[in-house]
């Protein structure tokens, strides 16, 4: 993952793209004059690197100059939008000349102050600019590039924001469990706590978004009843909270505080717990919810920003009011829940040696559903290879009594089987999944489908998740949507990209606070901070990780990412 950003060699010889570079032509090849920064820098206002901490620029030149044509001919300007116009400010600086090395020039502020963060700049430096033998640059060349704000949570704030509450703060898939014996986030939840309460003492921090997975209903072992011996699904939510009551607790005080708006949307893992069910254990929460199990959330006076979970785009997490509807009205579970109380098993059993097998099933020339039946009974395959559990596949373990199911069934009832070889295949839970992803694509509000095999093939695909931020709001001309942010995957990330008009984008995944995950990072933020309100260009999306200090006693704050988004005036 990118953490840091290069100094770029900019030359005039090189074919570089438009960002990240500075290009120009040569005036002749014995008398050129190349520039290195010590920054990185983009010909393209709307695509500015971010650079962190800054108060001066070093810029190297290929022979030394001549001291009298860098006076009034490198100047530095701050750049303001004003509508879909450029107004350029030019700063008071210093261009000094290092007597030792004539070829160095340090560019700073005449104040002697750093240069002011939440701003971005731009840098020229004329084609007056010579050697001392009278090398040149040919032509006048431009770099921009934006200053970050210095994050900060706590009472200290964000200097640059001057105690203004701006900044909007996403986390997701924090996965508290009713059961501490097999819950995923345990040891995470002192460091949350601690976070929460650092995040509550910010003068900046106008709402704290919760994407999705905070209430964990499937992540329960099959010898646990669907609601862990609870008597009903409001009860199982209580039990939740009572299990994780100082967590629910800080949540609550940032509530009750009413200084930053706490907005909670579903997840997967969360898509039967109800908006009543949720207000009970905190109060006067906000939450954003369309259809039932789904929610995607745009901020106040944000219609650039959208927030959801993710799970809408998976064809084994997006809810499915269709397939079982004879078998269980009313319900919208997905196979993923079913799937995911197996792999919990699993985990429990430690990976024991599988007490069944499953069932062979051939490809058949019959139809185009049955070739999708097969892929849906192959992945099954895969899974349970991935996840063995030590009680058979015709045991009728798994009992129910949610979301309208009532009675109990084995792991063959939802894996597809066929009586003969290269027969029909045929399957007794979510009968006709492969066939209705288009009608269930529009009952969850899809705006641009998914074919059904790329949505099975690439289900548990996190770049596919990733991709569909493109694929719905990018790319699609109905949306205007410039800075999405998922969950779900579990794997923090920023990924800038273009719109479908070459408008610069951002994608981002806020990441998961699960104790355990694999090779990336856990306990990781999305924080969006939208353009100061002086006119300043740029609108920050920062990506960051909760971390304890080597000696244990002090938690910071680790920037892993940053992304600009300039032109939204445009």
């Amino acid at each position: 993952m990118k953490k840091t950003i290069p100094a770029l060699l900019l030359t005039a010889c090189a074919a570089l793209s438009s960002t990240n570079s500075w290009s120009r032509p040569l005036k002749a090849a014995h008398r050129e004059l190349n520039v290195q920064s010590s920054i990185a820098l983009s010909d393209n206002v709307d695509d500015p690197p971010v650079i962190n901490e800054l108060r001066s620029i070093s810029l190297d030149f290929s022979a030394p100059l001549k001291l009298k044509s860098v006076a009034g001919n490198i100047k530095l300007y701050r750049v303001q939008l004003n509508g879909d116009k450029e107004q350029l400010t030019q700063e008071p600086t210093l261009c000094t000349l290092d007597k030792k090395n004539p070829s160095h020039i340090t560019l700073s502020r005449k104040s002697g102050a750093g240069l002011r963060e939440g701003e971005e700049y731009k840098i020229t430096i004329s084609e007056k600019v010579n050697s001392v033998e009278g090398a040149s640059l040919g032509t006048a060349v431009t770099g921009y590039f934006a200053l970050n704000h210095h994050f900060n949570l706590g009472q200290k704030g964000v200097p640059s924001l001057h105690n203004e509450r701006e900044q909007i703060v996403c986390i997701s898939d924090i996965h508290l469990g009713i059961d501490s014996k097999y819950a995923e986030c345990q040891n995470n939840r002192s460091a949350l706590i601690n976070f929460l309460n650092q995040l509550s003492m910010s003068p900046n921090v106008k709402e704290l978004v919760i994407a999705g997975d905070m209430l964990d209903e499937w992540f329960l072992p099959l010898s646990v009843g669907p609601f862990a011996n609870e008597k009903s699904q409001p009860d199982f939510v209580k039990a939740i909270a009572r299990n994780n009551q100082d967590v629910i607790d800080a949540f609550r005080r940032i509530i009750r505080e009413g200084k930053i708006k706490v907005t909670y949307l579903p997840g997967n893992h969360d898509l039967l717990i109800s908006s009543s069910e949720v207000d009970s254990i905190m109060p006067g929460i906000a939450q954003a919810r369309d259809v039932k199990g789904l929610g995607s959330y745009s901020p106040l006076n944000h219609p650039e920003i959208v927030i959801e979970h993710g799970h809408r785009y998976n064809f084994f997490c997006a809810p499915d009011p269709i397939s079982n509807k004879s078998i269980a009205q009313g319900s919208i579970l997905p196979p993923g829940y079913f799937f995911t109380r197996i792999a919990t098993t699993s985990v429990v059993e430690k990976h024991p040696l599988p007490g069944g097998t499953i069932a062979e099933v051939t490809p058949n020339n019959l139809t185009e559903s049955q070739k999708l039946a097969y892929q849906y009974w192959a992945i099954w395959k895969n899974l349970m290879t991935q996840f063995p559990i030590k009680e058979g596949f015709d045991e009728p373990i798994i009992t129910t009594n949610i979301d309208g199911f009532t009675d109990k069934y084995a792991i063959k009832d939802l894996i597809p089987f066929q009586l003969q070889q290269g027969g029909p295949i045929d399957v007794t839970l979510f009968k006709g999944i492969q066939d209705n992803w288009i009608a269930r694509q529009d009952g969850n509000n899809v705006a641009v489908h998914i074919p059904v095999e790329e949505a099975l093939t690439k289900a548990d695909s996190v770049e596919e998740t990733d991709d569909q931020a493109v694929t719905q709001y990018f790319n699609n001309p109905k949306s205007k949507k410039r800075v999405v942010v998922f969950g779900h995957t579990h794997v923090a990330k920023i990924i800038p990209t273009k719109k479908y008009n070459s408008q610069k984008s951002i994608y981002a995944n806020s990441g998961t606070w699960i104790d355990h995950n694999h090779n990336f990072p856990t306990m990781t933020f999305v924080v969006i901070t939208p353009r100061l309100q002086n006119g300043a260009a740029p609108e920050f999306v920062d990506l960051y990780q909760y971390q304890q200090s080597a000696g244990g006693k002090i938690w910071r704050v680790d920037r892993l990412d940053s992304q600009a988004l300039t032109g939204l005036g445009r």
